[in-house]
């Protein structure tokens, strides 16, 4: 009985702490980098990259610590085939956020599309502590999963044959 008082506060610390870890990310502090990641997002919308990845990256240099630029960043990644590249922008937002559930997606996505599957199983398990198996990154990342890796498109100047010499 005299442990309760302290049990209660730290459970409740624990819920508070728990709930603030997974907020949604919020705008950007400057209004020019919020007009150039809309634009940015209606580009990639339209299947203008690009286009998209300039405007994202513009707003990168106008406000360089928002998350949400580096989430936008690295789905620009993903759809031009650069998953690598997209690891590495939803890790810079991971590391402004650590419990981003759009970056433990992405990332995973990435992961899953790249080939590496554990790892993409490692952050949907991530997901599912953080937000249940009902969440709508949890489900989009359970997706991509089992669609699998990308298969990778050969072009006719890739395979270029060994010259072969013959006497006449």
């Amino acid at each position: 009985m005299r442990y309760s008082p302290a049990a209660f506060a730290l459970s409740l610390l624990a819920a508070v702490s728990a709930s603030t870890g997974t907020a949604k990310v919020g705008d950007p502090a400057d209004p020019r980098a919020q007009i150039l990641l809309e634009a940015g997002r209606s580009q990639l919308a339209n299947g203008e990259i690009d286009a998209a990845i300039d405007n994202f990256e513009a707003a990168l240099t106008i406000d360089p610590g928002y998350p949400g630029t580096f989430l936008a960043l690295g789905q620009a990644a993903r759809r031009a085939g650069l998953q690598g590249k997209a690891i590495h922008y939803y890790r810079q937002a991971l590391a402004r956020e650590p419990n981003n559930l759009a970056a433990i997606s992405g990332e995973g996505s990435a992961f899953a599309e790249k080939g590496a599957l554990e790892k993409a199983k490692a952050n949907l398990a991530r997901l599912q502590g953080l937000c249940g198996k009902a969440c709508p990154e949890a489900e989009q990342l359970a997706g991509v999963i089992a669609k699998g890796p990308i298969a990778k498109v050969v072009t006719a100047e890739a395979i270029k044959p060994a010259p072969k010499v013959e006497s006449n």
